[in-house]
Formats: C-alpha cells, structure tokens, sequence
C-alpha cells in the first residue's frame, strides 16, 4: 500500500541526515539553479506560490541525474515594513517576528520535498550578511555611484513614514487610506544611470523571456534628440527642454512645466496676496500626487493651469505661452516640455482642452507639396514625413523628410548656440534610503562641518541599534519647522555618535531599502560563510553566472535591473568574473482559485459557505456571496495552504498537479480534482509494482518500445522546460504497463529515475524496493535506444474504391504484395468484394483496391 506520509517523512530525513543537496565544486560541469528567495511575511506559503519552487527543484534534480554538480540553495529577504509594522502589532521585536516566519517557511519548504541545499542558508537581516551589503555600499560611494540629494517623496502624516509610490493612489496611502502629502527630504540616491547604456546593451547577452527584456528597455528608455533652450522673455531664465523630434521645433506654440520646477516656486514666493491663487492652489494639489498617479492619469483628463511666463521659440521668435500641468513630472528630463500639439497627442488633448494653437509642420510624404492643412486638426499627426512651414534665418527644413530634418534642425541649433544633439534615458537614479527601523544601516558617518565619511572596513558592520518598539517609528516635527525624527535618531548615544581620528561623526541615520539586500545576494549564496570576503574568487570563477533564475515578473524591472546595476559596479571592481549574474531567467505565471466575497468586499474561505440555488450564500448569515476567480491569496481567503493539500494526498501529488496543471509560464487555475488525479497515478503507479511486477522477466516488446519514446520525450520535454506534457507522458507510458500480466525491471528502474525530480520520495521508495542504496538521482538518467524510438509497423488505411472499410498494420518497409496479403486476413470483407483490377499501394499511409462493381 502507498503510504505517501510514511514515505515522505522518511526520505526527507534521510536526506536531511545524509547532505544529500549540499553544493561541492568539483571537476563536473556545474548548474546554478536559484529561486528569488522570499520575503518571510506572517501569512506563510500558500500552493500559488509553489509553483516557481516546484519547476526550479524538476531541473535541480534533474540536472544532478545528469552529472551536473548543481547548486540550488535557499534563503530570506528578511528585511521590511511589513515585519516592523507586524511587530509593532504584537508589541514584539522585529527579530523574533522574522524568526517565527523563517522557521513556518522552512517547515513548508521541507514538506514540498525541495532539494535545497540549506547549508547555505543566509538571511538579509543577519549582521553577517549586511556587512556585505554594507561594503558595497561603500564602494559605491567611493565610485561616486552613491550621493544625497533633496528629493520630493511621499509622506503620511496619519502613519508618520514615507512610502513608496506604488504605495499611493488618489493621494491616499492604499492600505489605510490615509492622506498623503509630498515633502522635500535629503535622500541617498545611486547613480544607476550612469549604467545606463551597458544595462540596455548587455540585455543581448542573457537568455531571457523577449518580453521581460521589452519591459527592461522601456524602462530603461534611451532616445536621441536634442536639448533645446527658450529664452523666457522678460527674464535672465532659460528653459531646457530634451526631444525626440525637434524636426518640429517650428510647430511649438506652447510650453509645460512641471509643478515641481524651481520658476514655479520663484514665482510663488514673488506674489503678493492672491494674484497667483489659482496657481498656488494648482501646484499645491498636484505636488501631493505620486510620479505614478500622475502617469496613470496622464491618459484621461487634462487638467494645468498657466503660470503667467513667455518662452521665445528660437526658431520661429514667437512669444509662447508657458503652462503648468501634472503630466509633466519634475524628476523626469529637465522637467519641462515644448508642445507641438499638431504632432503630439498629449500636446494635442492638451491644446484641445485649453484652446491652445496647433501649428502643422510635418505631413504625410504622399500629401507633399500640397497638403490639405487645418487650423484645428481633428487629431494628431505623429508619423514620420515632410517638412512644411520650417524656415528661418539659416536654416529651411521644408521638403526634407523627418530623419533629415532631424539633423539639419540639430546642426543649425549647435551653429546658433541654441541647442545640442543629445541622448537621453527615461531611467531616473535611485532614491535608496528609507525612514525606517528595520533595514540595513548605512556605513556613512556625518561631521559637524557637513564632512560624510565612511566607516571604516574593519569596523564593518554597522549593527542596527536596540531601540524601543515604541520608538520604532518617525516623529513628525514638521509643525515645529524641523525635519522628522527618524527611529534610528533615537537610537543609544554610544551608537549614534562615533569618535574617529579625534573628531565626533554622527551616524547616518536613514536606512537602506530592502532592495539593498536582494541585489547581490545570488554571490553570497556561493561562499556564504566567508568572514573575510565577498566570496571566493575560486568559488565565483567556478559557480557564476546564475544558469536559471526562476521567479515572478513582478520583478521584471525593479529587482532585476538593480542587481544587474550592483553586478556591473563588482564587475567593473574586478570582484565578479562575469558581465551579467543571470544568464537564463524563467518566470512562472499566477495561480488563481476561486474566491467568494460579499457586497461590503468581505471575503469568505470555501468552508464558510454553501450552495444555494444557482449561487452561493454564506453558513453564519445566509448572505449572497458573489463567486470570482482570482490571483491565489490568503487575503482573499482563496489561498491554499500546502500543508493542508500533503497531509490529504502527499507532496509527490502535489508537486505532480503544480507542474500538471499548465505550462509553468502560464499560471493556471487551482482545482482539488487534479491533485487528486496524480495522486491516483501514484497509487496506480505502486500498485502496479507489488502486484504485476516480475523483476526477473524482460520488457514486452511494445512496453519496450513505448518505454524508450517516453524517456526521449521526457528528456526533450524538460530540457524545453515543457514540465506539464513530461507529466501526460508518464500517465500514457502507465496505461501501456498495465495492459501487460507482468512488468519487468526494467520499467520500473527507467521510471523511479525518470520521476525523481518530479515524484522524489516516491521515486526513492521505488528504488530502494528494486534492491537498490544510496539515492536514485545518483544513479543517473536512464537513456534511450533511438532505433526503439522508431516504429516497427506502420498502420495502412483500406480502402475499396476510395471508401476506407479497415486498417491493418504492416511491417515497416512492406512491399504491395505483403501489404495486399495482410490486409486481406485483417479486413476479411475484401474477399467478397471480389478479384481488384488494381491495386494503388502508398507505403505507410494507404492500399486502395479498385473493384469493379464494388
């Protein structure tokens, strides 16, 4: 009988007790398989997420069968909000929150059956750890690739912290709703754009999904055009504009500014009682909105107000007026824009909600010389084409096409002294400091006369503080005029203040984001307990780059882009061997399950409710519930708790159905039925085992043959990462098995090693039931005879006249002859059609016989 809890349990220990995973360099080529490790929040694991693990541990173990020497290690991106906030909730530290949760991830990690080598285990959050995050921090700084800056950032007053962007919707902190005001703060920033180019470039050296590297780019965002500048009349100020097209520099007939521009505030605090009220009320509303918000509304409602300034258009001299509106985002280029309403759409919706003029300058190349122009265009025109209504002084661009006028425009304005060809990145630099507690200390050390300083190597690391939990937050001091009071301020005189080479520092008290600690983490994980160094130089040289990076594309930009920026920075410090950490990178889709919720948005587990009619209700009150399917999570109560799911039918089903249920990329939908299909395989599986087996008997022969095509196919299908078909050739191959009175040794050797990364503990019960020891992995992978692999017989249609009346199977290469005789004895109706006047033989496909009368 198949006992999956008794199996698992077993094999598991074993494992544990033998070191069965743990990574070894060595003379064998090596595989780098890595999940993006997780952070370790209170809700635990559910099977959504398992998806990812399950698919990366089928090629570790695979990998090994095939004589790799594979490194798969785990470990915990422990730093966060999420666990300070937790333990403020609890009223407990922070470290004990994040040793509850490792230790509840672990146990259902090690439930799954995941091969894992834990040896390397690391947590961001360790001193041990961070030190190293703080050393390359340090050589950022010494690079000039680390500075501060005064920067806008998003404030909660209600919360008293600062949030992300993604964090702020309509103006309000999404998880409690809060108002949310936007204030100026001295943040560290790195200079990720300095990296810009290769970061683009070196995307064609790494083996990644074409759309996460589209994501990358866009993100990214090079262009080429121009930097243009416009006199504001009246004034010694310029505005710097950057374009893509300033082939239509004769088109502009308005200027945007963003609400954040330095004129804005020149102005404001130039005006006496309400002569700028409007302005005033506009500016201060859209500064109170996130980068992000004011992106996603850039595509509904025009909204800006004008500031009351001209700009001279340098190549027409025209006065234009100069507006302000919250599409035009200060952090982003020089924070002004040239509308060319005519060619642009935003210009254009723009220019149609405020009456502005529209100036056409480029038409279509078939509408040449003589377009037919509008004074107010239906809509607009933004392809490439001529040029029309482009002359000056020293410059006439009309007749040229676009790519043309391009450089010509660009060469009259470097000629004239108005402008430069220029190319630009839509990438901004990093803000990397946080108003935290719970997160890496930076290594910085600040003098009375403004000095920052390193601390020093050997005094490495910087250990965050014991502070009390309820100081662990910032103290709002705006109202007094001061800065906020961060948790680290808060912290012990003998930590905050540091005595260096006779002069009192005190410490930077900003904390890094929990970016810091996911960015080089992947190198740690080679030589993680190396207290002298990085790591190794021997172990990078053998173990880098990643082979396989598995995990959610989530993270396609943020992450991915920043550990690529780190990587380029220790590359280029001659610490790591390879240009890029992640040569092949897999992403796997969402999981979704149904979810049943009430008209006040309250969610319901599926026990909690009950079918009534064609709907359901709820068992406590009877209310109507409404049915959806979505994104697997515990917070919609539709998420799967994989203890749940092993205790009832095995982790062996369980990672079967994960990788079952679809291909790996696509997601697909939870659904209790199929789990329990791979469970049904299994028992199939093992009962076919104790009762047909004969270890002592040869392989049928069509076993044989359909033994060989799986092998090849399950071997193809894996190296393709198709994991969900390997699973529907193993229950094909079974259904062949079981047709026969007995099964040999051979099948079941073939199998156990075949279901190994798939089914582990099943597969190493299989073995050691075959008289085998040590693990089925080291055993190897089974190969194929290819001329198995092949057909011996081929299946002919029968026909009579054109009409098919049977099939037979003939030998391969069979002759008419012996195909005619065979399809005789297997259609016996043939005989009584009568003697075929001709017989129309097409070898492997049909043996038509013409029969008069027939």
């Amino acid at each position: 009988m198949y006992n999956h809890s008794e199996i698992e349990q077993k094999w598991q220990g074993i494992w544990a007790r033998d070191g069965a995973f743990v990574a070894r360099s060595s003379e064998r080529p090596k595989y780098y398989v890595l999940d993006m490790f997780p952070y370790p929040s209170g809700i635990g694991l559910h099977v959504g997420h398992l998806k990812g693990y399950v698919a990366s541990d089928v090629i570790s173990r695979y990998k090994r069968a095939r004589g790799f020497e594979v490194l798969h290690p785990m470990g915990w991106d422990s730093f966060g909000l999420p666990t300070e906030r937790q333990a403020q909730k609890e009223g407990i530290r922070p470290e004990e929150v994040t040793r509850r949760n490792v230790a509840a991830f672990r146990k259902q990690l090690d439930q799954v059956g995941l091969s894992y080598d834990w040896s390397r285990e690391l947590a961001t959050s360790s001193p041990d750890y961070y030190r190293w995050t703080q050393w390359i921090f340090s050589k950022l700084y010494e690079k000039g690739l680390a500075y501060t800056r005064e920067m806008t950032v998003n404030w909660c007053p209600a919360m008293q912290t600062v949030l992300a962007n993604e964090e702020v919707v309509d103006g309000k902190y999404v998880e409690t709703g809060d108002l949310v005001e936007r204030r100026t703060m001295k943040q560290w920033m790195l200079r990720i754009t300095a990296y810009a180019d290769r970061l683009l470039d070196d995307l064609d050296l790494i083996d990644w999904p074409e759309a996460i590297k589209r994501m990358q780019r866009h993100w990214i965002g090079r262009s080429e055009g121009a930097q243009i500048t416009f006199r504001l009349e009246g004034r010694q100020d310029t505005l710097q504009v950057f374009t893509t097209r300033p082939d239509t520099l004769f088109g502009v007939t308005y200027m945007v500014i963003a609400p954040e521009h330095a004129l804005i505030d020149e102005l404001l605090a130039g005006a006496e009682g309400d002569a700028l009220a409007e302005l005033r009320a506009y500016v201060t509303e859209a500064r109170n909105r996130s980068d992000m918000e004011r992106q996603e509304r850039a595509g509904g409602e025009r909204t800006g107000v004008p500031t009351g300034l001209s700009a001279i258009n340098p190549a027409t001299g025209e006065a234009i007026p100069v507006w302000t509106s919250d599409y035009v985002l200060g952090g982003y280029g020089t924070g002004a824009v040239m509308a060319v309403a005519a060619h642009d759409d935003r210009d254009f919706a723009f220019a149609k909600t405020f009456g502005l003029p529209m100036r056409e300058v480029v038409v279509a190349a078939e509408h040449y010389p003589t377009p037919q122009l509008s004074a107010n265009p239906s809509a607009a025109f933004t392809a490439a084409g001529r040029c029309i209504q482009s002359s000056c002084d020293g410059v006439s661009l009309d007749g040229l096409q676009t790519p043309e006028a391009k450089q010509a425009i660009i060469a009259w304005l470097e000629k004239t002294g108005q402008g430069e060809r220029q190319v630009n990145f839509k990438l901004r630099d990093w803000l990397f400091s946080r108003q935290r507690y719970w997160g890496e200390p930076f290594p910085v050390l600040h003098g009375k006369d403004g000095e920052l300083r390193l601390v020093p190597e050997d005094a490495l690391p910087v250990e965050l503080p014991f502070v009390e939990l309820s100081d662990q937050q910032v103290v709002d001091t705006a109202a007094s005029g001061s800065e906020p009071v961060f948790p680290l301020d808060k912290a012990p005189e003998s930590w905050l203040h540091v005595n260096l080479d006779g002069k009192v520092y005190r410490r930077e008290t900003n904390t890094m984001p929990q970016w810091a600690g996911s960015c080089w983490y992947y190198l740690r994980f080679i030589d993680p307990h190396n207290s002298k160094a990085l790591c190794d130089p021997e172990q990078e040289r053998y173990w880098m780059p990643v082979d396989l990076y598995v995990g959610g594309a989530e993270h396609a930009t943020l992450h991915l882009l920043y550990a690529r920026f780190w990587h380029k920075v220790l590359f280029d410090l001659g610490l790591v061997t390879q240009p890029e950490p992640f040569q092949r990178l897999f992403t796997q889709g969402m999981i979704h399950a149904t979810s049943y919720r009430d008209g006040r948005g309250k969610y319901y587990y599926p026990d909690e409710v009950e079918p009534k009619g064609e709907g359901f209700v709820t068992k406590a009150t009877g209310e109507e519930v409404t049915t959806l399917v979505e994104k697997m999570s515990k917070s919609k109560c539709n998420g799967v708790p994989p203890e749940t799911v092993i205790e009832k039918y095995g982790a062996d089903a369980l990672r079967l159905y994960e990788v079952f249920m679809g291909p790996v990329e696509d997601g697909g939908h939870w659904d209790d039925t199929g789990v329990r299909g791979t469970r049904r395989f299994l028992e199939r599986l093992w009962n076919l085992f104790e009762s047909q087996s004969d270890l002592s008997v040869p392989l049928a022969k069509d076993l044989e043959r359909e033994l060989h095509r799986t092998i090849r196919s399950v071997t193809s299908d894996i190296d393709a990462f198709h994991l969900n078909t390997v699973v529907s050739h193993f229950m094909a191959l079974l259904n062949v098995a079981a047709r026969e009175k007995t099964v040999g040794r051979a099948f079941f050797e073939a199998m156990a090693r075949m279901l190994q990364p798939f089914a582990p503990h099943f597969a190493e019960e299989l073995w050691a039931a075959l008289g085998h020891s040590g693990f089925v992995f080291q055993a190897g992978w089974p190969e194929f005879d290819p001329q198995l692999c092949e057909a011996s017989t081929v299946t002919l249609a029968v026909q009579v006249n054109g009409k098919t009346r049977g099939t037979v199977e003939v030998p391969k290469g069979a002759d008419k002859d012996a195909a005619l005789a065979l399809a005789m004895e297997a259609v016996p109706r043939l005989k009584e059609q009568g003697t075929p006047v001709k017989v129309i033989y097409v070898p492997g496909r049909i043996l038509n016989l013409v029969i008069k009368g027939g």
